[in-house]
């Protein structure tokens, strides 16, 4: 418009249609309207899902350093209680245990293990995965612990059952295709029409076609989902012959081990700390700050007062206003305490379980090189029960694979052995398995038997039945409030513990705060 005066707004509306919003923008800059740096670095909100509302005083007893314990001790300071943690063992962390080399693993009635891993080797001998729902995700958030994918299902790793070994893929792809099979042929014959309308009819038979990679017969004569003889590239490879038959496949029991991670806790991808899952224990520590835990600090007395409670530990003794007992209800149930017949009764009312693992470093990663298994589990019907290989660090040059993880009456079976012949028997059986490559190049070992761990003496705890001593326990006895995996629907999980022990000093905090 000739004769009218250009104004900034005008100018920048020219330049942002001219070169764009970049143009525009700096332009911006260069007139000194655009903002400016920032005079400090950003800082992206990590607060925490959960959080005691309202300050309040009081000081606190928490009997155990594991990661329920921990979790109180990290919410209770939040809200500004002084809390002192008595841990029996020799470092915080309860079955939150990675071994690395340098550690030395001692367990009742057994010789000690001194553990020689290589540099960035580790075994996580207790918990080792974390579903994606789970309310420890959200703590290694709050923390600042970095995470990675756990391999929980992997159909280039195995079953082996009675005797043969075939791909996890091929046990599946057999499995869901003989199914499918039955299923498709008894709808197609009419067999479910009293369920089925015809549109129904056609929609299902179209799924199981699908689902089991059947043929226009609806026969499942096997299909390249089983894998490959020869894996397919320039041509298209040659599949697995045909599989054996439904009595065959049937008979072989592969039902339990492709069904091993259906459970709803085994959602997939799960998750792992990077570096080893004490990462965990070493964010609550920091947090919780590590001149507030006692190592070495076995409770011997528990002594509910009116106006709060008084724990004695081998060399010495302390009064807190409230006490959180995050021990195993059995090593609790041992302890001389005035809070009831009924509690006693109901911390013996679960029963320990026994759990191993052993960990085997390879100075090859013989299983992504040969196997081409790159993390996943093997299922097995040996007392191994299972075989993981690592998540991480994958073409590493040294690896450690978990040789064994099993439970009940397998688990104790290896606890009772020495260290070293656990290696032996676990390195025979995975030889089943693997060949003779398993018992080749094995650089070193560490086995836990968590029955023979002192002041916890078992993997987890089984109720028989989910009665009133459950919810009993849920509950405080005078001051003293009970925290553990083990009062959840959650046990043997760390998410079980976090939860039950923010219901605890939620329940705890409520009750200050109500207080004249």
């Amino acid at each position: 418009m000739e004769g009218a005066a250009l104004t900034r707004r005008g100018l920048l509306v020219g330049i942002g249609a001219a070169g764009g919003a970049g143009a525009m923008y700096a332009a911006m800059g260069a007139l000194g309207l655009a903002p400016g740096d920032q005079d400090k670095a950003f800082v992206p909100p990590r607060a925490s899902d959960f959080s005691l509302q309202g300050r309040a005083a009081g000081k606190v007893v928490i009997l155990g350093a594991g990661v329920a314990g921990l979790t109180a001790a990290y919410e209770l300071g939040k809200a500004g209680y002084d809390c002192t943690l008595l841990e029996a063992r020799g470092k915080a962390g309860g079955r939150n245990l990675t071994l690395r080399g340098g550690d030395r693993l001692t367990e009742l009635n057994g010789p000690a293990q001194q553990v020689t891993f290589g540099e960035r080797a580790y075994f996580n001998a207790g918990p080792a995965r974390i579903a994606p729902w789970m309310v420890t995700l959200d703590y290694c958030r709050e923390l600042g612990i970095p995470i990675e994918t756990f391999v929980n299902r992997n159909a280039h790793a195995y079953v082996h059952t009675s005797g043969q070994t075939v791909r996890s893929g091929a046990a599946r792809a057999d499995m869901y295709g003989y199914v499918a099979e039955l299923l498709a042929k008894a709808t197609d014959l009419g067999a479910l029409d009293k369920k089925l309308t015809r549109d129904d009819r056609e929609r299902l038979l179209e799924f199981l076609t699908r689902f089991g990679d059947l043929g226009p017969k609806l026969d499942y004569e096997g299909s390249s989902r089983r894998g490959y003889a020869e894996l397919p590239g320039l041509d298209a490879g040659a599949p697995l012959g045909a599989p054996g038959t439904l009595s065959q496949v049937l008979a072989a029991g592969t039902g339990r081990a492709i069904t091993n991670d259906f459970g709803y806790e085994q959602a997939t991808p799960m998750f792992q700390p990077v570096g080893g899952m004490d990462a965990i224990v070493t964010g609550l520590v920091e947090a919780v700050g590590a001149d507030r835990i006692r190592t070495g600090a076995q409770v011997t007395q528990i002594t509910s007062l009116a106006d709060g409670v008084e724990v004695t530990w081998r060399g010495g003794r302390m009064k807190a206003d409230y006490c959180v007992a995050t021990l195993p209800p059995h090593v609790l149930a041992k302890i001389p305490h005035n809070l009831g017949e009924p509690v006693t009764a109901a911390l013996r009312t679960p029963v320990p379980v026994a759990a191993g693992k052993i960990g085997l470093e390879y100075g090859r990663r013989w299983w992504e090189i040969e196997d081409r298994i790159y993390g996943g589990i093997t299922e097995t019907d040996l007392d191994i029960t299972h075989i993981w290989y690592p998540s991480h660090d994958y073409h590493a040059a040294r690896g450690v694979v978990v040789g064994y993880y099993n439970t009940g009456a397998e688990a104790e079976l290896y606890g009772a052995l020495t260290p070293e012949d656990r290696r032996r028997r676990a390195l025979t059986q995975g030889k089943k398995i693997h060949g003779e490559k398993y018992r080749a190049d094995v650089l070193s070992a560490a086995s836990i038997a968590w029955e023979r761990q002192e002041h916890i003496q078992g993997g987890w705890v089984r109720w028989p039945v989910i009665d009133s001593s459950f919810t009993l326990l849920q509950r405080p006895s005078a001051r003293v409030y009970f925290a553990g995996d083990w009062l959840t629907h959650l046990i043997a999980w760390q998410a079980g513990a976090m939860q039950s022990a923010r219901s605890a000093v939620t329940q705890l905090h409520q009750r200050v705060l109500r207080s004249p």
